[in-house]
């Protein structure tokens, strides 16, 4: 078949770049192109009718046959392998590296192997000389990593020192930074007090002196109802300033934690009674305090007078924001732990962008600035239930009401 096929295999054979051989099934060589005869060492046909093993080295035969024969049988081709391991042997004996692509075909009845045979001698000494290469720069890392080693920890103490000079610098800068931060802290603090003291206290104090002055004026008997009207506004006014004056002592001890809290049983009935009792006196025309039910039963071990001032300072700022004829509900709850107090009031409620800032001292919110206040009562609540490990929070829609609500533990928690 190969004899009247010769110039067709010719053709094809040379036009291929790797080596090519063609075996039949007992593994004689039947068909070589130039490349793989100069591969080997051979001359144009001289590998013809001899056995694949002259190509192999000797210490492969014994498994090669085996080898051949079950890729025979699978019919499978096998790409180019990169193998490590497979070898060639020249004529004059020299052995040398080699890929192989083997690909199984039948023609007229009878089975062949092609090898395509590519020489990796070339390739094979530029991997080892990588190999060598990676080799060598490993071991010059290894010696410049030491090198960079002793002087990292030699840096490494030159920078511990220097960090304790740091720190001590920075220390000092921050003492120096926290003292002038108090220093202007204190002084804006004293421009709101004394801004807050003019604005405050002149306007009951004018109060105080006109209805003094108008008194003088109203000798005859028939006249009593009139002085009667003057005398509560002159003791509004001053029950009005003595509050003022509390909430600063009070902001004052509790700055300086100069507070001292007594602590006793007591019935919260007790409490809220007295508190709905004088804010009745401060209600406008038609508002109407709903007193919270059932709580005759609830007890708890705290500072009576705090939770009292608390109580009184969220119930005042309810009606005080809220407009005539409204209705003003304290809802009062308890569990396991804590006294849960609800204020709920449908006065001119806070502006969402003041929510953030309403527990700051001194601050109001925008619509609330023509009403008389401090800005610190909220502060007070909120800084007296921290002491207490209560919470305050609150919601609130401009022109619909607030809701406050407090959370006092049913025992104090120091």
């Amino acid at each position: 078949m190969f004899q009247k096929d010769q110039d067709i295999f010719n053709i094809l054979f040379e036009a291929v770049s790797e080596g090519v051989i063609v075996v039949d099934d007992c593994q004689y060589i039947v068909a070589t192109n130039f490349s793989a005869e100069h591969m080997f060492g051979y001359e144009n046909k001289e590998l013809i009718d001899q056995h694949l093993n002259v190509l192999i080295p000797k210490k492969y035969h014994s498994t090669h046959g085996d080898h051949f024969i079950k890729f025979s049988k699978s019919g499978k081709t096998r790409q180019m392998s990169h193998e490590p391991n497979l070898y060639g042997v020249h004529k004059n004996g020299t052995i040398f590296p080699v890929e192989i692509g083997l690909n199984p075909f039948e023609i007229y009845g009878k089975t062949y192997v092609l090898a395509l045979i590519v020489d990796v001698t070339i390739r094979k000494q530029q991997e080892q000389e990588i190999i060598e290469l990676n080799a060598h720069l490993e071991e010059k890392v290894a010696e410049r990593t030491e090198e960079l080693g002793e002087l990292v920890t030699k840096l490494k103490e030159v920078n511990t020192e220097l960090g304790l000079e740091n720190k001590k610098r920075i220390e000092a800068e921050n003492v120096i930074k926290s003292a002038l931060k108090k220093e202007k802290e204190l002084g804006e603090l004293k421009t709101k007090f004394l801004s807050l003291v003019s604005h405050e206290f002149k306007t009951p104090l004018s109060g105080i002196l006109t209805s003094t002055m108008l008194l003088s004026k109203y000798k005859l008997a028939k006249e009593q109802e009139r002085r009667d009207k003057h005398l509560k506004i002159i003791t509004d006014k001053v029950h009005y300033l003595n509050n003022i004056l509390n909430d600063f002592l009070s902001v004052e001890k509790l700055e300086t934690g100069k507070l001292n809290y007594s602590f006793k049983n007591f019935k919260l009935s007790k409490v809220v009674n007295e508190v709905v009792y004088n804010s009745n006196m401060l209600l406008k025309e038609g508002q109407k305090i709903n007193y919270p039910e059932n709580i005759d039963d609830i007890s708890i071990y705290q500072d009576q007078k705090i939770v009292e001032l608390i109580l009184s300072n969220l119930i005042h700022n309810a009606i005080k924001y809220s407009p005539e004829s409204s209705i003003i509900d304290v809802v009062i709850n308890q569990n396991d732990e804590f006294v849960i107090c609800n204020i709920i009031d449908r006065g001119m409620g806070i502006p969402e962008k003041d929510q953030k800032n309403i527990f700051n001292r001194y601050f109001r919110a925008e619509n609330a600035l023509s009403t008389q206040g401090t800005g610190i009562g909220l502060n007070i609540v909120k800084g007296h239930l921290e002491n207490l490990g209560g919470t305050i929070c609150f919601k609130s829609e401009e022109k619909k009401g607030s809701t406050f609500t407090i959370t006092i533990p049913n025992k104090v928690r120091l």
